[in-house]
């Protein structure tokens, strides 16, 4: 036997890694975001996937993070663990959206000219950096520099262990309609990046850990798609819009499919007659939705007024992004509350839900129709850019869980004497549709009386607006809209809605490992208000934080308007493009325990 002595450096196995990159238009780098959740999501991993991108209308500068982990994730996760950088100017314009810390791999073009010891990250020390000539790895290997997406990819895969065999799967997949010349370029550019990474080893090795044992092969899907799927399972026989970012993926979803199921699309010539169109169809009895984000709900007001009126069934989805006005178009923000509630004249009240990832988007889509048919009311979605636009890996959907929802028409005895608009206990009259015998009534937006005839009465008025708030009551009951976990006697509170829920998931699950007495609040109905719901929750609570991608932290001073929020609660918000961290959230309950058992001591927060 050999007395040679063989040094074992052991790999440091991770359970979750979040991987951020960017890069100039054309580099391919959300592709490559692409190819690498799909192999994970191939391999039976959880995988998540944001993209970011500059507000040019070509070209810019555009970015990924992806978080992979064989347990479930809820959010794109905080500081980097890989920062992939292929042109440094680019890749500081996202800030905080991809945050390098002591713990980071930096990966970065070698052509950039910039010295390991100089890259441009003031005040922070990363734990490796690696100058790659990436380009000309792509060159060598496939002839243009094109490839340097695929080179990361044989990168991250020799450095991380990453499903190298799904990845090289997914690039035969996606050339193969455009030639074996142009699929075996790509397979030697990922090769060549994997062996680059394994003569120049991490100083720690890491690797991924297994997925669970018994994963399978999981869904990959993104949130706009989810929902115009849901849309079409739900009974959407037409579609009404115009293209707007970051919602134009549902309308595109829909003139590919809904054709299949007897349904149509209307691209229109503006946001007014998108939405127009909609509720027409829904005026002639067929299910309908229009999209939209910030500037189009502005124009679609004056419409959205008329549904109320009128009494008709419709689903609108606001993608929201940064605004006021034309604002930041592809960034994520939760500043449409207000918009949502409030916008219109007159005493007007909308069912708005809010999904919270890309899985329960499907559910809330499917819950939109159904609310809207059964009260005959407008149902705004409150969805944002990273829940429409991230890939996440989604259970397979158990359609049979669903029972879906028509509105009430009238029958034989209701149409001898039709009455639209007649005033029934629970506020829900009998609708028809034209063509349907005895069912012709006046469609209008004035206010009218039982028989849908116009009339000035201040009396009739009165009835016909407490009419239409009834009907919504037993919304404020629907306690399944909510998701409530922790104790319910926990002095300390969370609540989070749409993409940020997943951070109040994540933060919640933190703040309970630190043994702090926290419950957390996810709600879906952001309005009509539950007073009672909240009511039951805020009644243990001593201290909180209502957490918003908002500057005026708009779910919050919601609440205020109806509920007796418990002085210790407070707004954690800031605008949106500036992420909140599950750290930051568990760091301010941390202080506010502090606060209350010293209440005359200022602590800072703990980091």
């Amino acid at each position: 036997m050999s007395g040679m002595r063989v040094a074992l450096t052991v790999a440091h196995v991770m359970d979750d890694l979040v991987i951020g990159m960017a890069g100039s238009g054309g580099d391919g780098i959300v592709s490559a975001g692409d190819a690498l959740v799909a192999a994970a999501a191939y391999e039976g991993y959880y995988a998540l996937m944001t993209k970011s991108f500059g507000s040019q209308v070509r070209g810019g500068e555009s970015s990924c993070r992806v978080r992979l982990s064989p347990r479930r994730v809820y959010n794109p996760g905080g500081a980097l663990d890989v920062a992939v950088a292929l042109n440094w100017e680019d890749f500081l314009k996202f800030g905080a959206e991809l945050p390098v810390s002591g713990t980071t791999v930096v990966i970065y073009e070698e052509k950039t000219g910039v010295a390991p010891t100089a890259i441009p990250l003031v005040g922070v020390s990363p734990r490796e950096v690696f100058a790659v000539p990436i380009g000309d790895i792509a060159k060598k290997a496939a002839g243009t520099d094109k490839a340097k997406s695929t080179v990361v990819l044989g990168l991250i895969a020799g450095w991380f262990g990453i499903a190298p065999d799904a990845i090289v799967r997914g690039i035969r997949k996606k050339f193969a309609r455009k030639g074996e010349e142009l699929v075996q370029a790509n397979e030697r550019a990922f090769a060549m990046g994997a062996e680059f990474a394994h003569a120049h080893p991490l100083a720690t090795p890491r690797t991924m850990a297994p997925p669970a044992e018994g994963a399978t092969h999981k869904m990959l899907a993104d949130g706009n798609d989810i929902c115009a799927a849901a849309s079409i399972f739900a009974g959407c026989d037409f579609f009404g819009g115009y293209p707007i970012t970051p919602s134009t993926e549902v309308m595109q979803f829909f003139t590919r499919e809904v054709w299949k199921y007897g349904g149509a699309v209307l691209q229109a010539e503006d946001e007014i007659a998108g939405i127009g169109a909609a509720l027409g169809a829904s005026f002639a009895g067929k299910k309908a939705m229009t999209a939209t984000s910030g500037p189009g709900m502005s124009l679609k007001t004056e419409i959205l007024g008329l549904a109320s009126i009128a009494e008709l069934p419709l689903v609108v989805l606001d993608v929201q992004r940064g605004g006021p006005s034309t604002g930041i178009p592809t960034k994520p923000e939760q500043s449409d509350l207000f918009c949502a509630a409030f916008s219109g004249h007159g005493d007007v009240l909308r069912p708005i839900l809010a999904p919270t990832s890309v899985a329960d988007t499907f559910d809330i889509t499917v819950e939109a129709f159904n609310i809207a048919e059964r009260y005959q009311t407008p149902v705004i979605i409150l969805s944002d850019q990273e829940v429409a636009q991230r890939k996440e890996t989604v259970d397979p959907i158990d359609l049979s869980r669903f029972k879906l929802e028509e509105r009430r028409q009238p029958n034989a005895t209701e149409l001898t004497d039709y009455a639209r608009f007649k005033l029934t206990e629970d506020g829900v009259s009998p609708i028809s549709h034209p063509g349907m015998p005895g069912g012709n009534y006046q469609g209008a937006g004035i206010e009218h009386n039982e028989r849908a005839n116009p009339t000035a009465s201040g009396k009739i008025h009165q009835v016909m607006n407490e009419k239409r708030f009834r009907k919504l009551a037993p919304l404020k009951r629907r306690t399944d809209l909510f998701s409530i976990e922790g104790s319910p006697h926990a002095s300390l509170a969370i609540i989070g809605w749409g993409s940020i829920a997943g951070v109040c998931r994540e933060a919640f699950a933190r703040a309970r490992e630190k043994g702090l007495d926290v419950k957390l609040m996810v709600p879906w109905l952001l309005y009509p208000i539950a007073e009672e719901v909240y009511r039951d929750f805020f009644a243990s609570v001593k201290a909180g934080l209502v957490v918003e991608l908002s500057f005026q932290g708009q779910l919050y001073r919601l609440l205020r308007m109806f509920v007796d929020v418990p002085a210790g609660v407070t707004a954690f918000c800031r605008s949106g493009a500036n992420p909140i961290q599950p750290r930051e959230v568990v760091a301010q309950l941390h202080a506010a325990v502090v606060a209350l058992q010293h209440p005359a001591t200022q602590v800072p927060a703990e980091d």
